[in-house]
Order: C-alpha cells, then sequence, then structure tokens
C-alpha cells in the first residue's frame, strides 16, 4: 500500500517535506481487530508536535494521522462488531488499558497507557490501517467522508473543550485561534447554547470575517479588547501569547480552557506579560484538555449528525500531505484540511 511516513523529527523551518511517500505492507487484523481501507484522513495541527519532537512518536518510522474514515476490508478473529463494508471512523484515542485508576473512574484520556493513533501506532497518512474494533467508531449516514474526518479530532476535542468551560446558556463565550476545531465549536456553541453570544480572536483577517459568517457577534485579533469580559474562553493555538491576553479577557471566576496537546516555544517569552491582579486574580481558571476518551467521540458525532454540522474542508490527495502540514504550520488555514486516498 501507499504510505506517507515520517522517519524522524524535524525542524519545519528548515525540512519543509518531512514525510516520505512509500510503499508498505499491508497490516494483518489480529483478534478483536479490523483491517480498514482508508478513504479519507485529516490533517491536525498534533502532526506537527510529532513531526517536531514536541510529541515525538516512541519508535520511527511511523505513519502519521488520526482523523481516519475508512470501510471495513477485513475482519481479525472474533471481531464481530461491524460488517464487512461499513464505514468507520478511527479518532486520536487508539487504545487504553481499561484497568488503571483513571480508566476505572471513567477518564481512559488520562490513562497510564494511552495510545495515540498515528503516533504510538501507525495510523491514516495510508490506504489501510488496522485497529480495535472497541476503538472504531461508525460514522453517520448525513456525513461524506471528507465532512467525516475533522469530526473525528478537530471536533471530538472541540466538543470536550466546550464541556470544560462549564459554560451555562445566555453566558459569554471567547474562541482565540480559529482553524478546524474553532469553527467547529462556535457552531456546536451556537447550537447548545442559543442565548450566549461568541467572541473569536484571530490574527488572520480571512479567519475574522469567516468566524462572523459563522454567527461570531464579534471578532478582533489576540490582543483586541472585546466589548465586554467573557465567561470562558477556549484557547486553539500552539502559541503562548493567545493563552495571557485570553486570561486578561476572562471575567472573575472565568475559565480559560487550553486546548493544545503542546505549546511552541518561539513565543514563550510573552509568559512574562502575566501580571497576577490583572490576568489571574478574582478565582480565575487554567484547564488543560488532554486528549479525549471514546465518549466524546461518539458523543460529539451523535450531536453533530443532528445540528448536523458541516465542516468546512480542503481536500488534498495523499502525495501532497507536505504542502498541507506546512499551510497548517503557516497558518494559512480556513477550516480543516482533509487527505484524500484515491
Amino acid at each position: 500500500m501507499k504510505a506517507m511516513v515520517l522517519k524522524g523529527t524535524y525542524n519545519l523551518a528548515d525540512e519543509r517535506e518531512p514525510l516520505e511517500m512509500v510503499n508498505w505492507p499491508v497490516p494483518d487484523p489480529l483478534e478483536g481487530e479490523v483491517l480498514l481501507r482508508v478513504s479519507r484522513c485529516g490533517v491536525c495541527h498534533t502532526e506537527l508536535d510529532e513531526i517536531e519532537g514536541r510529541t515525538p512518536p516512541p519508535r520511527f518510522p511511523v505513519i502519521p494521522g488520526h482523523q481516519v474514515v475508512g470501510r471495513v476490508e477485513r475482519r481479525g478473529p472474533h471481531a464481530r462488531r461491524f460488517d464487512e463494508g461499513e464505514r468507520v471512523g478511527v479518532a486520536w484515542i487508539f487504545s487504553a488499558c481499561g484497568r488503571c485508576k483513571q480508566c476505572r473512574n471513567g477518564n481512559e484520556n488520562l490513562c497510564e497507557k494511552f495510545q495515540a493513533t498515528g503516533r504510538d501506532k501507525h495510523g491514516g497518512y495510508a490506504q489501510y490501517i488496522v485497529v480495535s474494533e472497541d476503538f472504531a467508531f461508525p460514522v453517520p449516514h448525513v456525513f461524506d467522508d471528507s465532512q467525516a474526518a475533522p469530526l473525528l479530532c478537530a471536533g471530538a476535542i472541540g466538543y470536550r473543550s466546550l464541556r470544560l468551560t462549564n459554560l451555562k446558556d445566555g453566558q459569554s463565550l471567547g474562541l482565540t485561534g480559529f482553524g478546524a476545531s474553532g469553527h467547529l465549536v462556535l457552531q456546536m456553541a451556537r447550537h447548545a447554547y442559543p442565548k450566549s453570544r461568541i467572541y473569536v480572536f484571530a490574527r488572520n483577517p480571512g479567519e475574522r470575517k469567516f468566524a462572523r459568517q459563522l454567527g461570531a457577534v464579534w471578532a478582533g485579533d489576540t490582543t483586541d479588547r472585546p466589548p465586554r469580559r467573557l465567561d470562558a474562553i477556549i484557547d486553539t493555538t500552539p502559541a503562548w501569547k493567545p493563552v495571557v491576553e485570553a486570561l486578561r479577557h476572562l471575567d472573575s471566576g472565568g475559565r480559560l480552557v487550553v486546548n493544545a496537546i503542546r505549546k511552541e516555544s518561539n513565543d514563550q517569552d510573552y509568559l512574562q506579560h502575566l501580571d497576577y491582579p490583572q490576568h489571574l486574580w478574582l478565582e480565575k481558571e487554567i484547564k488543560s484538555v488532554a486528549n479525549v476518551a471514546r465518549r466524546d467521540v461518539s458523543e460529539f458525532l451523535q450531536l453533530a449528525a443532528e445540528i448536523p454540522l458541516k465542516p468546512d474542508y480542503q481536500e488534498y490527495p495523499l502525495e501532497k500531505a507536505n504542502e498541507a502540514l506546512m499551510e497548517v504550520k503557516e497558518s494559512r488555514i480556513r477550516g480543516a484540511k482533509v487527505l484524500r486516498m484515491d
């Protein structure tokens, strides 16, 4: 099969084509696993974190990609949950142990043996992928393959982030960063909290315009002051400056939810702007988002189908994965980016 493979970590300022197209053996499904013929795979900023070594794979070479849509090609022994030909999705959560304290308490996203698709196990930048049937998800019929792919990470992690804000209908919500996840969260929030007003912070004027088109009542730059202080803000950026500025825009008792697996170090010195009375006092909170649980993916896919939530996306053939990644790196993005296998 064709696959785009990562053979090591790279500085993308020097290496703009970190992935290499190779011929790779088609994997065999083992006990309880299914082999999927991949149709689409979303491109995520987390792939940049893997490539640049902020959350490196434990071994190389590895096939990245964790927003996978495909059809069951073959079932391993005792795999009976899905029929051959059935369409399913694979998300960031590849597996969890099911036995540790966190798993027993319903927090499998915090499992000490959590494994991520496309990092700890081979992912969806390929024509085939093998996954445990317990960690695959039926894809609602209302979505085509390209619409479904971004839902499996950008949407699911956005759903978890929105839940962690503890927002109540009528309270104000801010979104800082407006890429694949942000534009889905805005649509989710408008559905779940129809009385709430949503404010967007984004560097790119095109993203600000897009946010207003989707229903944001205000859109400004990262450092612009919104017309009111906000009850909750979700940060989806790889930078530190938006975190500091978001804390400044929070109302007393407000919560900042940081939806990023890692932060880049380029602007880490911006943390020196933190001023306790301005940014943290009056019981403001910071909450990080770590991975996703299967519950997040399943509940979100059901919600997305009910809305229905349709992602804005751009398609690329598999061999142009490096181009798509660099556009994410350079913030040349509207909505989501999706790789096409056929």
